[in-house]
């Protein structure tokens, strides 16, 4: 579906005093943020594996250099604030010079000041990114003036931080558990490697209980009192982000900052709540007409996950909507968007922040929106290109696809890591029964996924299509598929109610350099054309042969090997 201009918001929606956020204020609001080397914008891949990187390099200092496990875990711990949650930097950076200085006698000169020398170079860094907040607080208030107005649905439950609160508290469990069984490991290296661990563990979980109260206490003081309100244009973009534009900047050219959004219900939660009650009650009949009420919201709730389900996958931005903006946008921020939806005959959408505002530059804007278009184009190519494939093809029977030498090569890749986590954890000569039952573990994992990655097949018939697993081929009919595509590594096929994946490897630069597709894009993009159009899928139907067989039996062969390999071993 295509739009010619924004979906409008009801003006009876607007609050009052309300003002345009025109792209000359928004550029105000740009010029205040902090360059790109204060780290304001890192991709959580990245984060996570810079974090991983310092988590290994301390790991590995402690157990051979002496590094204190405290030490080694809190510089890990340390990257992900500096990268993800600057706000804690302020005692982290103290914190670790102190830990730094305090055993620099028993280290060597060359570790404890490059230590020092990163610790102070990323405070510095995140002192100027923390600052610019302010100035970008102050362009905010100037462009809203006087434009101010309650929140919608202030009365609401404040969601924010109800999953990361458990998580944290499940997290730093573990990192206790950890250390508390320390002691039971083999070797006074392991034991350090345990301590390492454990710190670890329990700064994460720390991390994720501060950004729960933090989201939580931001979330409830925009509800206090009446927050800045701005007129912007908002979308979503291919997955499920919201970019929000300035409010004259119609053909979305240049998005100011993303957030993530979660929409909030409260019909829903009253009726759970009347529902409650009414069970509480113990008339007759009545838990029974809960049940069905409490079937029907749950059949309601699935439809609507399908719904945003698909709207991810299908690959392309949503329609440009005007909005209304309460709070004022920092980097950081908790905000409340108010947008016209994408159904007409709806009442407009209030959605709350998942996640923090996070600001883009103008150049970083206009990169995103090329990357955006880019990944739009070629979508639309090979959708293209597969399209006139299948119609220049003569009509088949049957087509079927299957694990090729990325494929092989993918599986050889998780044979690999796994041997070699096997031989740099488990080289003891008499290994003790938990390292034991830990690599039984490794093993079995490798022997239910090695099958799959060299084995997997799908064939397509008229009645839809056959898909192989461990227990057999599963068939999958046209009209429940909801969507095939290609995220990253991993090749991803929905259904109703299942799905079904897997991974090879992929280098888009030479790939887009030397004008190659990957076999999962071709492969996603003709079935997404069969999906779309009925004329174009084969015309016969699959005999049992050509659906493929259970993978079952040569995940129990590599079973056997590993458990054979272990007994030899052990």
């Amino acid at each position: 579906m295509s739009y010619d201009e924004p979906l409008r918001l009801p003006a009876a929606a607007i609050p009052d005093d309300c003002r345009d956020w025109t792209a000359g204020r928004a550029a105000s609001w740009s010029a205040a943020l902090p360059s790109r080397w204060t780290f304001l914008r890192v991709r959580r891949s990245i984060a996570g594996a810079v974090t991983t990187l310092a988590l290994c390099a301390g790991a590995w200092a402690a157990m051979l250099g002496g590094l204190w496990p405290f030490v080694a875990a809190g510089f890990a711990v340390y990257v992900l604030w500096v990268l993800a949650r600057p706000e804690l930097v302020w005692a982290g950076a103290p914190a670790l010079l102190l830990g730094l200085a305090v055993q620099a006698s028993s280290l060597p000169w060359a570790v404890t000041a490059v230590g020092a020398f990163v610790v102070v170079a990323s405070w510095a860094a995140v002192a100027v990114r923390l600052r610019a907040r302010g100035a970008q607080v102050e362009q905010a208030l100037e462009a809203a003036g006087d434009g101010t107005a309650q929140v919608p649905d202030a009365q609401a439950p404040v969601r924010r931080g109800r999953f990361l609160l458990p998580l944290g508290l499940v997290v730093l469990v573990l990192g206790v558990l950890t250390g508390v069984t320390a002691h039971l490991w083999g070797t006074v290296d392991d034991q350090r490697g345990s301590w390492v661990m454990a710190f670890y563990l329990t700064g994460l979980g720390l991390t994720a209980l501060v950004s729960a109260w933090l989201g939580r206490h931001r979330a409830v003081a925009l509800r206090r009192a009446p927050a800045p309100v701005l007129r912007v244009l908002v979308r979503d973009d291919a997955q499920g982000t919201t970019e929000v534009y300035a409010a004259d900047d119609l053909a979305a050219t240049r998005p100011l900052f993303t957030v993530e959004l979660t929409s909030y219900d409260g019909e829903s939660d009253e009726d759970e709540d009347e529902d409650e009650e009414d069970e509480g009650e113990g008339e007759p009949g009545i838990a029974g007409a809960g049940a069905g009420i409490e079937a029907v919201d749950g059949a309601g709730a699935a439809e609507e996950l399908e719904r945003l389900l698909d709207a991810v996958d299908d690959g392309v931005p949503g329609p440009v909507r005007e909005a209304v903006l309460f709070g004022a946008p920092f980097d950081g921020a908790e905000v409340v968007v108010l947008s016209a939806d994408e159904d007409a005959d709806q009442p407009p959408l209030t959605e709350w922040s998942a996640g923090p505002v996070r600001p883009l530059s103008p150049s970083a804007g206009v990169r995103h929106i090329a990357r955006e278009k880019a990944r739009e184009e070629q979508n639309r190519q090979l959708e293209r290109q597969a399209r006139e494939s299948v119609v220049d093809r003569a009509p088949a029977p049957v087509r079927r696809w299957r694990a090729g030498w990325l494929d092989w090569v993918a599986a050889a890749l998780l044979v690999q890591w796994g041997v070699w986590l096997t031989w740099a954890g488990f080289t003891e000569a008499e290994l003790p029964s938990w390292k034991l039952g830990l690599a039984a573990a490794l093993g079995l994992y490798g022997a239910a996924r090695v099958p799959v990655k060299l084995a997997w097949r799908i064939t397509a018939d008229r009645s839809g299509l056959w898909v192989t697993g461990l227990r057999g081929p599963r068939h999958v009919p046209w009209d429940d598929i909801r969507s095939v595509r290609r995220r990253s590594f991993e090749l991803k096929l929905r259904w109703r109610d299942d799905d079904w994946s897997v991974a090879a490897p992929r280098w888009a630069w030479f790939e887009r350099r030397r004008g190659l597709v990957h076999p999962y894009d071709a492969l996603a993009a003709e079935l997404s054309a069969m999906r779309k159009d009925p004329a174009l899928r084969p015309t016969g139907e699959s005999t049992t042969p050509e659906r493929g067989r259970p993978l079952w039996p040569l995940a129990v062969v590599l079973a056997l090997v590993w458990a054979a390999v272990l007994v030899v071993w052990g």
